[in-house]
């Protein structure tokens, strides 16, 4: 017997599709999913293949439905809603709080942390997914996230600036005792630099050479070759904050460099009470809101 939903389309394309047909505009819906305006025409491309017929018109400035796409897209906006309200009943007292951070946030700003937050909210399971990745809130079922991005952001979403990516020299305190600081610029070229995958020492530097050093693929993974006397990292301040304090890392220069994007907390707005995701939200707000 024939598996009837081998001929269902995949659930991106469909809602690429209906994002961009409520908003008449592929970059419009590219804003509200947190992808690319060419991933969500990819995915519409995609679907009109699929289908085997045209559902938008490309105009000069947006798009507009076909007549068949404008039937579907109807269609597909009914079983959304279908979809939404069944989920929205089978969570109708939420206790589980999702939260999606990039692996550095959650190594050096949520964990240590994280019991204040419990304590805040007794009676909420904090569930912490740490990852690089655009975070899907109905697919992740994600509640929270804090990525590197900038505005002008969809108005379907809740956002809140958390800090700017302040960027600082650190190195274990011994690594560093014998060399006068602050180090100069010509010094810095001439040590052991740890590298991750934002690549920030070059324009830290101001420098096209070739810079010698280890590379890793996570900030925090520097940082903790840092902290063992591995070379100097380089950082956003905010992570670094608690170990300046504590000693166990320095400051070795008096440079810093702001670039963008930002650190930014957003969630997705909602019509349904989520008394347990305000909280964990105003926690975030109150406690790391730099200013």
């Amino acid at each position: 017997m024939t598996n009837a939903y081998r001929a269902l389309p995949s659930l991106n394309a469909l809602r690429a599709f209906e994002a961009a047909g409520r908003h008449s505009n592929f970059r419009a819906a590219a804003d509200e999913l947190f992808v690319t305006q060419g991933a969500v025409a990819q995915q519409v491309r995609a679907l009109e293949e699929h289908m085997g017929f045209a559902l938008f018109q490309r105009l000069p400035k947006g798009v507009a439905l076909t007549a068949q796409g404008a039937i579907y897209f109807a269609e597909v906006t009914r079983a959304f809603e279908i979809l939404k309200k069944a989920t929205t009943q089978i969570l109708k007292e939420p206790k589980t709080v999702t939260i999606s951070v990039t692996p550095t946030f959650a190594t050096k700003l949520l964990l240590p942390n994280l019991s204040t937050l419990a304590t805040a909210v007794p009676d909420v399971d904090l569930r912490t997914v740490a990852t690089e990745s655009i975070a899907d809130f109905d697919r992740d079922q994600v509640d929270i996230a804090v990525r590197l991005t900038r505005p002008p952001f969809s108005s379907s979403f809740d956002t809140q600036l958390l800090f700017k990516q302040k960027l600082v020299a650190v190195a274990n305190p011994y690594f560093v005792a014998d060399i006068t600081l602050p180090m100069s610029l010509k010094q810095l070229k001439e040590m052991p630099l740890l590298h991750d995958s934002h690549n920030h020492w070059p324009r830290f530097l101001n420098t096209a050479d070739k810079l010698a050093g280890a590379i890793f693929n996570q900030t925090a993974l520097a940082l903790d070759a840092a902290l063992a006397g591995q070379g100097i990292a380089i950082a956003c301040q905010a992570f670094v904050k608690a170990d300046l304090s504590a000693g166990r890392l320095l400051q070795v220069s008096e440079l810093d460099l702001t670039v963008e994007p930002d650190y930014y907390l957003i969630r997705k707005r909602t019509s349904v009470s989520r008394p347990a995701v305000d909280a964990v939200w105003e926690w975030f707000v109150e406690n790391l809101v730099v200013g």
